[in-house]
């Protein structure tokens, strides 16, 4: 019998008690112990396995009533004679924070309320006998009751540890999860000066005082810049996806995939599966695939989709893209074709810089899996970025898809793709223009723009085009390269060749002169030379001339 599928189960204990699939992570707690750092900040991707990785190191270090060393007597862990004398050894603190997702800053502390209060719960027994104080023990019930003010919950995770120390005679280990989630919806959310100002207290007050510190394991998808919350803290090491430090930890390498495709049937996926789900990198570890995704596809008994990018508000990302530069989107444009840019990229995100800073866009889009990084970088150089496979490039391609229809109402759309592929360019042509005309409340287009931006334009369009044609850009074919160029999977179909040319400003060329000369080039280039090869008979080419939101199409179809 096949062992249940841990989908949403984020508590280790759980998991193997109740005989769930199980990727083992446990050597986790090795490297932990010896890398040495007194506080380990580990930013991972979404859903890449942060929050069962840090319930698994509570359950391993925590001393408790129960005993929980069965919980690893079959994993790797146990084989490591000295980590298994640490087991349930340590007072242990865990928060996650990765449901405090809030549009005011007064729902948010609430919901920091309520977690304070639940862990403050879990180490009750402190209030019994003489180890706090009267006055201690006020704040105690005032943090479980949720009535302390706001500087009592700043200061409630520097006194638990207190307490606890003084308590088991012990140092604690302290594991937050996800301490970012809250930033990011602070900042949407525009209460972001506040979220940070709280978070910089509640966690420097319980990691600056170390006397009262084993280890620390701090997880999240970014590292928010040091001086917004980790300001003045000396002794938090930092360890993101450009580091070797932890890169085979989360995510699910090959092998671990390999067995788990055997263990349900469906070994025969595992290329597809790979082009769908894996291509992430972190540090010099390749090929890691989406763990999400993973079990998701294979609880769907092998059917594709994009699980992943489906379980998050991508309202962010689609802002920036859409509010970036002309280059940002010629990027987008390179990376949708299967381009490699390259980027600085700033480790520590300021939020608030977003829309300023480029380089922290990218950075955003690194750290959070919309992008991975196609070569580990040598220290002070750009980093080579790419998108990671077909799952997110299919929700890069719905975004762009999503703004063009927004711009060209559904019916209009659809009569557009329409009129291009039954060769009546005429229609196709008028809503076209109407599209250029309208889409400047999407893109803001400005009239020098360069044919890079003409081109993503076309590009997106045409991703409504996909289920019957495959869509090419800049490729050789003749004696050049072609900028657009549809390919009908029936050869009976009507194929298109697109070449785009902008007017030049100074020349003041004819629109019809241009798009001649496009059309020209065309033939001049033999560009229709592949459709040939590939049988294709019937072929549409078409010169677009474009300036500003001007554009004028020549065409010409050819039967051979």
């Amino acid at each position: 019998m096949k062992k249940p599928l841990p989908i949403g189960v984020s508590d280790f204990k759980k998991l193997i008690d109740g005989g769930y699939a199980y990727v083992d992570k446990t050597l986790l707690v090795q490297e932990i112990l010896e890398k040495g750092t007194e506080v380990a900040l580990i930013p991972r991707l979404r859903r890449f396995g942060k929050t069962l990785n840090l319930s698994m190191l509570r359950y391993f270090f925590e001393k408790a009533e129960e005993d929980t060393s069965y919980l690893f007597k079959d994993l790797k862990i146990w084989k490591k004679e000295q980590c298994r004398a640490l087991q349930g050894q340590f007072p242990v603190v865990f928060l996650t924070f990765k449901d405090v997702k809030h549009s005011s800053w007064e729902k948010a502390l609430e919901h920091f309320q309520i977690l304070l209060s639940e862990e403050f719960e879990r180490h009750r027994y402190l209030l019994e006998g003489d180890t706090l104080s009267k006055e201690e023990k006020e704040s105690y019930h005032a943090i479980l009751r949720k009535s302390g003010s706001q500087t009592l919950c700043e200061q409630s995770l520097r006194f638990l540890t207190k307490w606890l120390h003084h308590y088991h005679q012990k140092q604690i280990i302290l594991l937050i999860d996800e301490y970012d989630t809250p930033a990011h919806a602070a900042y949407v959310g525009k209460y972001y000066e506040q979220l940070i100002e709280f978070l910089r207290n509640l966690l420097s007050g319980c990691l600056k005082d170390s006397r009262h510190l084993e280890r620390g394991v701090v997880t999240g998808i970014l590292r928010i810049a040091k001086e917004s919350i980790f300001s003045g803290l000396n002794n938090v090491t930092t360890f993101t996806i450009l580091n070797e430090e932890f890169q085979d930890k989360f995510g699910l390498l090959e092998s671990e995939v390999k067995e788990l495709l055997e263990d349900y049937d469906l070994a025969d996926q595992l290329p597809q599966i790979k082009k769908w789900y894996n291509g992430y990198r972190i540090g010099s570890c390749a090929g890691l695939y989406n763990p999400w995704s993973v079990l998701n596809c294979i609880y769907k008994k092998g059917a594709l989709s994009p699980y992943w990018v489906n379980t998050s508000d991508n309202a962010l990302m689609k802002q920036l893209i859409t509010k970036g530069t002309e280059d940002l989107k010629a990027d987008v444009e390179e990376l949708l074709r299967g381009g490699v840019i390259e980027k600085t990229i700033e480790e520590g995100i300021v939020f608030p810089d977003l829309e300023k800073n480029p380089d922290t866009m990218w950075a955003l889009l690194l750290f959070s899996g919309y992008l991975t990084i196609d070569a580990t970088p040598s220290y002070g150089t750009p980093c080579l970025l790419r998108i990671p496979n077909t799952e997110v490039s299919e929700l890069y391609r719905s975004m762009i898809l999503d703004w063009f229809k927004s711009s060209i109402k559904e019916p209009r759309y659809r009569m557009l793709l329409n009129s291009l592929i039954t060769g009546d360019i005429d229609t196709f042509s008028t809503i076209f223009k109407e599209f250029m005309i309208s889409s400047v409340s999407v893109f803001d287009v400005p009239a020098e723009e360069s044919e890079k931006i003409y081109h993503a334009f076309i590009l997106g369009i045409l991703i409504g085009l996909k289920d019957q044609y495959e869509v090419k850009s800049n490729r050789e074919s003749g004696l050049g390269r072609y900028d657009v160029m549809l390919i009908p999977k029936n050869p009976q179909d009507l194929a298109v060749i697109m070449e785009f040319k902008k007017n030049d400003p100074f020349k003041k060329t004819d629109l019809e002169i241009t798009a001649a000369s496009a059309l020209k080039q065309i033939e001049d280039k033999q560009y229709a030379q592949e459709l040939l090869d590939r049988g294709v008979k019937r072929i549409m080419c078409m010169g677009f001339a474009f300036d500003g939101k001007k554009v004028l199409i020549q065409h010409k179809l050819t039967n051979h």
